[in-house]
């Protein structure tokens, strides 16, 4: 943590090449393991994981293409395990963001395109009961909350009958998380706290991965 930390305030190339072996050491090295030791876990829960953590780890850089802040580096560490890794944002997975400010893990389907999205309401109007009893479950309610996600203003016609008792058909998002304080990423226990994350969401994450092909 100390390293972000540092890199906070010095967000840049010269700064980071100085202290490369530092960060490999302190910050790269123990999260990779930590996620080829989470990924290890989650495969005897879940046969559809078979990424390797390279697939799975986002880098430290930032892309800054098209932002107004040009500064190079990230001030986190992350990692989502699904099957398709990061290759596709879209698919369901569980995100595991690690920073200073905060140490939150995700799940769920935060960009679907507009084929997807219609798919998963579509799902979700043919039995609206079935996600609504998923999402109210108590393991998966006491550790994520209540589902979030934008919602659009406007949706199709045919969604709109089911929309007006069932608020969820208005998402465009449908995600989840559940918050630990920064230090505990640190702790020995981490581990089998993502893991057991993963376990209460992992039917209503299967909901979604089926219902938006």
């Amino acid at each position: 943590m100390d390293f972000f930390k540092e890199l906070a305030a010095n967000n840049n190339k010269d700064w980071f090449d100085v202290n490369r072996k530092r960060y490999k050491d302190s910050v790269k090295d123990p999260f990779d393991k930590f996620v080829a030791d989470l990924i290890d876990e989650v495969k005897k829960i879940d046969k559809k994981i078979e990424i390797a953590p390279k697939d799975a780890i986002f880098r430290i850089n930032r892309d800054i293409r098209f932002s107004k802040d040009k500064t190079p580096y990230k001030l986190n560490r992350s990692a989502i395990i699904s099957p398709k890794g990061r290759k596709d944002k879209a698919y369901p997975g569980l995100y595991v963001e690690v920073s200073p400010e905060h140490c939150r893990v995700y799940g769920g389907v935060y960009q679907p395109d507009k084929t997807q999205l219609y798919n998963i309401r579509e799902t979700i109007c043919s039995n609206p009961k079935k996600i609504e009893k998923l999402l109210a479950d108590k393991d998966f309610k006491s550790t994520f909350g209540e589902l979030r996600g934008e919602q659009n203003k406007v949706i199709p016609k045919e969604f709109k009958e089911t929309a007006a008792n069932h608020d969820i058909v208005m998402n465009k998002q449908f995600y989840w998380f559940t918050e630990m304080k920064p230090n505990e990423a640190l702790k020995d226990g981490f581990l089998n706290q993502v893991v057991d994350a993963y376990k209460k969401n992992k039917k209503v994450m299967d909901y979604f991965a089926e219902a938006m092909q």
